[in-house]
């Protein structure tokens, strides 16, 4: 026995170094092989709909980097909802970057010591180099006679639209139908709630990100009306020509995506440099004509200007200011409880 003991003993402990050899070997070999042509990698977290736009900004920035510094940048981009995505940086996702949805995403990152304080201040116009608008998107024809917010609550109009719980496009999409209603009915709360429950008792599919809420009005055919970002809303009508319409509510929200470095994982993997001009690129002028061929409207007003003919720019926007700044907004509508759960509840 003791023989038998001591020879599986030794076998035993020899597999294990030979998996530990592996692994470094395997560890070292992951390094090198990114070192091999000089290249850093940094990652991107960013929400549904800009998967796109990202695709090509990634090739387009590591060029113009490898131009300016003589450094190669490979970039991994990552999509879902935004609240969804948020909460997977704090939960560890490795991203040297985020490009989220709506600011509160980044603050719940902030508030988890990722992000230094002051991350809104950091890029230009509140660290959001690009914004949009929240429209109707409707199969060619419109035939529910869609026009406004109001034709929203009628009976017989299926709505699809995501969860505000998981999806920053989807708490766009409420405040800017509350919003409405709040021009509507004089502030009239009793009214505005009575008037938001008509309209999401005309849900009929709630999925957990603005690309899901595409795929299920486009793909699955569900819906009358999907109420979509407007750069989303673009992009389908040029991909099916013909077959979808969109249409501009009387009254909207500005939708500010923003974006921030995650200091915390940049300074651990070495690319704060990177990252900072990952996003400082974005407000380029050659960047922000890309961001309007992608159908977000781009923050520099001047360039904004070159795109009157694809953006409804006569549309009368309110923005998060008129609801106290995200903070407030999203304590009061969207946390555990809030006006939306009320609501949704009833």
């Amino acid at each position: 026995m003791r023989s038998y003991y001591s020879k599986s003993k030794h076998v035993t402990c020899l597999a294990l170094v030979m998996i530990l050899a592996l692994c470094l070997l395997s560890s070292c070999g992951g390094a090198s092989e990114e070192e091999s042509d000089g290249s850093v990698r940094i990652t991107n977290v960013s929400y549904d709909p800009t998967r796109e736009f990202y695709a090509a900004y990634n090739k387009w920035f590591s060029g113009i980097y490898e131009e300016e510094t003589g450094q190669k940048v490979e970039v991994i981009q990552s999509h879902g909802g935004s609240g969804s995505q948020a909460r997977s940086v704090v939960e560890g996702s490795d991203a040297d970057v985020v490009t989220l949805a709506l600011a509160h995403d980044i603050t719940l990152i902030e508030e988890h010591g990722m992000i230094e304080p002051g991350w809104i201040n950091e890029f230009d116009r509140d660290s959001s180099p690009y914004t949009s608008a929240i429209v109707f998107l409707v199969r060619a024809g419109n035939e529910k006679k869609i026009k406004d917010w109001d034709d929203l609550t009628r009976e017989g109009v299926d709505i699809i639209t995501p969860d505000p719980k998981s999806s920053g496009a989807a708490c766009w999409n409420f405040l800017a139908a509350w919003n409405y209603a709040d021009g509507k009915f004089a502030g009239d709360e009793s009214k505005i709630r009575d008037f938001m429950s008509g309209l999401y008792a005309n849900v009929a599919v709630m999925d957990s990100g603005a690309r899901a809420s595409t795929t299920t009005f486009v793909e699955n055919g569900q819906g009358d009306v999907l109420v979509s970002w407007e750069n989303e809303a673009i992009q389908t009508v040029s991909e099916y020509p013909g077959e979808y319409e969109i249409v501009s509510p009387s009254v909207s929200i500005l939708a500010q995506p923003s974006v921030a470095v995650v200091d915390e994982n940049a300074k651990r993997n070495g690319t704060e440099e990177i990252a900072t001009a990952y996003l400082k690129h974005l407000y380029t002028e050659d960047a922000q004509r890309m961001i309007g061929e992608y159908g977000y409207r781009p923050s520099n007003e001047d360039v904004l200007k070159e795109f009157t003919d694809k953006f409804d720019l006569d549309m009368k926007l309110c923005t998060i200011d008129d609801f106290g700044g995200w903070d407030a907004a999203y304590r009061v509508y969207f946390a555990d409880g809030g006006v939306f759960d009320e609501i949704y509840q009833n």
